[in-house]
């Protein structure tokens, strides 16, 4: 199977909604081989977020907008950390040490930069920039993410939850149209805090001032193709009405928890 370390969901740009999914796939390009782990730990969640793929891309056919997906594993190089967090290129995850990671010279480190995790953070600013050009309007930005259903021996219970930093224009909406349906329990910056220096919506969104959210979603709920198809079900309508808020697209700077954001 050929490499891409991006993949697309064709949309329509004028709709000013773009979903983004960081850790969409577990691909290895063939000369990394496995990165010197077991094929199991490729099944875990320190490789790749499971089940995101399938509800990315059935979210964006439903709503009819484009979709970026990572298209290689958190374990050769997180896209969704800034090039300077420590965290970058794991050498342990989730007690899995990763051979193929250590000792990791800084030509390699370069490398996987500019091999995966540029071509990633630059096709989500082509998206952004379409959208921009198609409605003269900053674009709404979700990105889609799941967690384990247990931390070590602790059980998580949040079937959903939103993580931000200090923008809540659509977190808010979102938390409350969740929080509607009483099956639900809706965690908000849960199991995770979303203010994060540098991630993904750091860079692209809160030093813009472009409305965004991250929606977590519990892995074991989305694991398999159906249930991933209902929560985009679900949430699908949700995010139809938030987008269509006026104030999702405009620009509006809320600062970051995290410290001074960088003028534009």
């Amino acid at each position: 199977m050929q490499f891409f370390p991006v993949h697309h969901v064709e949309g329509d740009f004028s709709r000013g909604l773009l979903l983004i999914a960081d850790h969409a796939r577990r691909d290895l390009p063939p000369e990394y081989g496995s990165l010197g782990l077991a094929a199991a730990e490729f099944d875990r969640h320190i490789a790749y977020d499971i089940g995101v793929e399938t509800m990315t891309r059935s979210l964006a056919h439903r709503l009819g907008v484009p979709a970026v997906l990572g298209g290689f594993s958190r374990l050769l190089i997180d896209p969704n950390r800034g090039e300077d967090d420590p965290t970058l290129i794991m050498r342990l995850s989730d007690g899995a040490v990763i051979p193929g990671n250590h000792p990791l010279s800084e030509a390699e480190r370069e490398k996987r930069l500019d091999r995966f995790y540029r071509p990633y953070d630059k096709a989500v600013a082509i998206a952004i920039e379409k959208i921009m050009a198609a409605t003269g309007k900053p674009p709404l930005v979700i990105s889609i993410h799941s967690f384990t259903p247990f931390w070590k021996t602790r059980k998580r219970p949040w079937h959903v939850a939103l993580l931000w930093d200090s923008d809540p224009r659509a977190v808010v909406p979102l938390v409350q149209a969740l929080r509607s349906d009483p099956a639900l329990v809706v965690g908000d910056n849960e199991p995770y805090d979303g203010a994060l220096r540098n991630d993904t919506m750091f860079r692209h969104c809160v030093a813009a001032g472009y409305a965004h959210a991250l929606i977590e979603v519990r892995q074991d709920l989305i694991a398999a193709p159906s249930g991933a198809e209902a929560w985009a079900e679900r949430l699908a309508p949700m995010l139809a009405a938030v987008n269509a808020r006026p104030d999702m697209h405009e620009v509006q700077h809320f600062g970051s928890r995290t410290g001074p954001v960088p003028a534009a």
